[in-house]
């Protein structure tokens, strides 16, 4: 019991005082790295879909993600990976609103393993793989490191923990965390959208539905787990649920379904086309300071 009381106390004192610490930023460049390219590259399926123009805007994204919002480990080594990989998960599902801003969030922490309520990462009742905190917490994000790699390797089960959090955040931005995001839904849907929800959480909790069970269990994670579902299975989703799918189009103003999402299968090799697409070799272009 002892221990636990200090963890939290450790968790919520750190996020109390963080904000007086100087704010520094992750990347202090004015240009998107070669190697942080290649990260998108190998991992992030959503990345490798766009045309150049929008692979530009995606990296201009991240860097002023990464300038504005801390991403920290907690007892565990963070790298650019991680960072890049947090930001993606913000990044994807507002990626039509060119300027949107996360107003409600200064901090990702990422914790070595799955948790539970007092933030313990070792013991019983670890399930929770990420939160979006309130209270003293609020203006934090926690996730789970091992969830947030595995949302971007696993291609086929529907899930991505980060996406899944970052739309409880702009869920949030109306004011309220309710599975109605205001932003995102005219008025003239909310109803429509409502009575969707309610069919098909009823399909869920009978055992009649391919989507996550934890979809059934409100309005709130319904939301965030049809996103997840969303932006990694859209053929799918579009195939089995084809008007939650197009809410969902017409929600983040993205045609997923025109969309390859693949990601690099095999590492880049140097006499590779180079992934920023300008017709060079990768020994000879965002891979020189590799092989040089």
């Amino acid at each position: 019991m002892g221990i636990t009381v200090v963890v939290v106390f450790g968790v919520v004192i750190y996020v109390l005082f963080r904000k007086d610490l100087t704010k520094e930023k992750v990347f202090d460049v004015s240009a998107f790295l070669p190697k942080w390219r290649l990260i998108l590259v190998e991992h992030v399926a959503f990345y490798n879909s766009l045309n150049d123009e929008e692979k530009t805007r995606f990296e201009s994204n991240i860097l002023e993600f990464l300038s504005e919002v801390r991403v920290t480990g907690i007892d565990v080594k963070i790298d650019d990976t991680d960072r890049i990989l947090v930001a993606a998960s913000a990044i994807i599902p507002t990626f039509a609103f060119p300027d949107w801003k996360y107003k409600t969030i200064d901090e990702v922490l990422l914790y070595p393993n799955s948790f539970n309520e007092k933030f313990e990462t070792k013991g019983p009742d670890r399930n929770i793989l990420g939160m979006v905190g309130d209270g003293h917490l609020n203006g934090t994000m926690i996730l789970s490191k091992p969830a947030l790699i595995h949302g971007f390797l696993n291609e086929t089960d529907k899930r991505n923990t980060a996406i899944h959090e970052f739309v409880h955040l702009i869920d949030k931005e109306d004011g309220a965390i309710d599975g109605i995001p205001e932003v995102l839904l005219h008025k003239q849907y909310a109803i429509p959208w409502i009575e969707l929800i309610t069919c098909k959480i009823e399909e869920i909790n009978k055992g009649k539905s391919d989507i996550n069970p934890y979809g059934g269990t409100s309005h709130i994670e319904f939301l965030a787990v049809v996103s997840e579902y969303f932006f990694e299975r859209p053929h799918l989703l579009q195939s089995k649920h084809p008007e939650l799918y197009d809410m969902m189009e017409q929600m983040f103003q993205q045609e997923m379904s025109n969309k390859t999402l693949e990601r690099q299968k095999n590492r880049i090799g140097r006499n590779d086309r180079c992934p920023c697409n300008k017709g060079k070799k990768f020994k000879n272009c965002c891979g020189a300071a590799y092989f040089n």
